[in-house]
């Protein structure tokens, strides 16, 4: 009697471990379906990268030219991939299934429906939006139709508009939703008032613009942000947030299959309407888990392509002399030798043990589960 007891109160957490693993395994499809008819589009109508001559501060780029010589012309915007199939799988989740699961009289396809407002609709809405805006980036990119010396839209109107979005996300949380503390692991909660507002600003612009400058090698930020969603949706499933560790599942298993088709060496690259939007969405999922530390450690590999960047311009602007061959960080590692999928796969085991890392201090940290 007491095994019997036992499965019965499992089965619930049967059904929503199957929901998640369901929801990653669907997105993966559904994005690898789509890659064909986008690849298609992208390289008919030639939207492809054209190498930048000039880096952000107007300096000539003539190493970077001179290594991804070979990559001019190949597709961007594969970004669109993995954002696409995460909204129509999202949509049909609400719409579809519950009308298949009368249908058929089956209930569990029900289940899988994780359109929630409480949990979905804030990350979808950043990845859906910054998708958007990343996607004109793009396309000013390809057809050369902004000023900005490093091709596209200027950094400044790129930071102005995720600035708005972040803004946007910080006073929803704020006002609406009441969310006033930090949760810092093994320590416990604390109320920080309005301090609340431009921290999340900060997070939601360090995981955009970080993940952006990332994404600089084939499947370097991608595999990253396979890892980083992965381990937010164990989080999100700890904490019974199950509709929001589906979504994390969804952009993870869409995010596989786009690497499929983006490892070295790559047939189409991500674009920011690929990385400024899932950097945005995953800023605002470790806001909704309450794991900003935990973010940090993490994707600790931004910290550390960003940090190279600004310790490049710092130097460069105040001291006249570079610290770093080529800025970000994965360029000099280029600059020394390495291959590229050498550092690829490094970067992705490095982010592997961070992750991990992260998973066990956030776990361990949480002290009950919400």
């Amino acid at each position: 009697m007491e095994i019997q007891i036992s499965q019965v109160q499992n089965i619930p957490l049967v059904a929503n471990a199957l929901k998640v693993l369901l929801t990653g395994l669907s997105a993966f499809l559904l994005a690898f379906l789509l890659t064909p008819f986008w690849t298609h589009v992208l390289y008919k109508y030639k939207i492809g990268i054209k190498i930048k001559e000039k880096s952000v501060d107007g300096d000539q780029l003539t190493f970077v030219n001179r290594l991804h010589a070979n990559k001019a012309g190949t597709p961007t915007m594969g970004g669109v991939i993995v954002w696409v199939s995460v909204l129509v799988l999202a949509l049909l989740s609400h719409y579809l299934f519950p009308f298949i699961a009368e249908w058929t009289n089956t209930n569990f396809i029900a289940r899988l429906d994780f359109f929630s407002r409480s949990q979905v609709w804030l990350p979808l809405f950043a990845l859906t939006t910054a998708g958007v805006l990343g996607l004109f980036d793009d396309y000013m990119s390809v057809r050369d139709c902004g000023k900005n010396k490093g091709g596209g839209m200027r950094f400044a109107f790129r930071f102005w508009w995720l600035f708005v979005i972040a803004g946007a996300g910080a006073w929803w949380f704020f006002s609406k939703l009441g969310w006033d503390q930090i949760h810092i692991p093994a320590v416990g909660d604390f109320s920080i008032g309005l301090w609340y507002i431009p921290l999340f600003i900060f997070v939601i612009l360090f995981a955009a613009i970080s993940s952006n400058e990332t994404d600089g090698l084939d499947g370097l930020d991608g595999g990253v942000l396979l890892i980083a969603f992965s381990s937010f949706s164990l989080i999100a499933f700890m904490q019974n947030r199950m509709d929001l560790a589906a979504l994390c599942a969804a952009i993870a298993g869409a995010l596989l299959a786009f690497l499929w088709f983006n490892i070295y060496p790559a047939r189409f690259f991500m674009g920011d309407t690929g990385a400024i939007a899932l950097g945005t969405t995953l800023g605002v999922v470790a806001m909704l888990t309450n794991s900003i530390v935990v973010l940090f450690i993490i994707v600790f590999i931004y910290s550390l392509e960003s940090g190279s960047v600004v310790i490049q311009l710092i130097s460069k602007r105040f001291f006249g002399r570079k610290v770093f061959l080529a800025a970000p960080l994965h360029h000099h590692f280029e600059a020394k030798g390495w291959a590229e999928p050498k550092i690829v796969m490094r970067a992705w085991i490095f982010t592997a043990l961070t992750a991990l890392s992260g998973l066990m201090i956030g776990i361990l940290g949480m002290g009950k589960l919400y």
